[in-house]
């Protein structure tokens, strides 16, 4: 059992357990610390004999960390944000922001909201940036390990540690090329077409294309393609048909035909994300209010395009 109290630790242990965690080398760490080797390692004995665990081992000519070391790691990266929100909320400017904030979206999302989020944001904080990476199948390590402060998805992963918001909710509609076939005339009409699809990984398809298949609704899929920005090129000049969200008529669908699907579907509804040690941040705080802000906006641009 160690002997140290807990009052031992401080901002300084927490960032160095960090740096070497991340950087998988006392060495590397010191430079990033801008410290020595021997104080890294002085203060990583220290730690150690805080938390009872050798946290770093060897393994051929560097080290990796112990079990415990991923636990701490992430801990101290919750504190770490906690500490420096600590001084910070009462004096919050976005005026004076200056950040890049990171936003996990499919392409659906991406073109739909976050372009009119950052005119919205930058109008009042200038030195905002984003950065945008594809969600694809979002898992809650995409918010833990801090690759994106936001996420945006119909499907929000399930964690005790992210929290959620429902932002909008969308219809499912039938996508066809109304050049080269007429709109399902029902049910039969439209099993019996070719359907073309979006599968982001071999395990992992649309939620309508879940709901359906549990229902035993089977569909013929001669084209699966990993987003929304591929279905076009597959439609076009082709009898196939797309079940997909109508909000992708006003972006990536744009003069493709719609029909209602001749069968029951559920909507699809839309949430932001965003993980717990975020969520008083006064920045990230602002940042969630400004995108939940341009939401209706953005569905009423979307929906004057789709009528023009």
């Amino acid at each position: 059992m160690s002997r140290f109290d807990h009052l031992d630790l401080d901002g300084h242990l927490l960032q160095l357990l960090l740096a070497v965690h991340e950087e998988g080398s006392i060495t590397r760490a010191a430079q990033r610390l801008g410290v020595t080797q021997s104080a890294v390692s002085h203060l990583l004995d220290k730690l150690r004999a805080i938390v009872g665990d050798p946290l770093f081992v060897r393994s051929g000519r560097g080290i990796v960390p112990t079990a415990h070391a991923h636990v701490l790691a992430a801990r101290a990266r919750t504190m770490l944000d906690g500490l420096r929100d600590f001084g910070g909320a009462a004096t919050f400017d976005p005026a004076r922001l200056e950040t890049t904030v990171t936003i996990a979206a499919n392409d659906l999302q991406r073109d739909l909201l976050l372009p009119r989020f950052l005119r919205r944001v930058r109008a009042i904080a200038p030195g905002v940036a984003m950065r945008v990476i594809p969600s694809g199948v979002p898992s809650a390590e995409l918010l833990r390990d801090d690759h994106c402060q936001l996420l945006v998805t119909p499907r929000p992963p399930a964690a005790s540690d992210v929290l959620q918001k429902r932002l909008f909710e969308d219809r499912y509609v039938v996508f066809y090329d109304a050049a080269a076939r007429a709109a399902p005339a029902g049910a039969d009409d439209y099993l019996a077409a070719d359907h073309v699809t979006v599968r982001y990984e071999p395990r992992r398809r649309l939620d309508i294309d879940e709901v359906l298949a549990a229902r035993g609704v089977a569909r013929r899929f001669v084209a699966e393609v990993p987003g929304f920005a591929g279905i076009g090129p597959f439609l076009r000049g082709s009898t196939s048909l797309a079940t997909l969200p109508a909000l992708l008529r006003a972006h990536l669908l744009r003069g493709f035909a719609v029909a209602p699907v001749p069968l029951e579907c559920p909507p699809m509804p839309m949430f932001m994300v965003w993980h717990r040690r975020h969520h008083a941040d006064p920045a990230q705080r602002w940042l969630r209010d400004q995108l939940e802000a341009i939401v209706a906006e953005s569905l009423a641009a979307a929906a004057g395009s789709e009528s023009s």
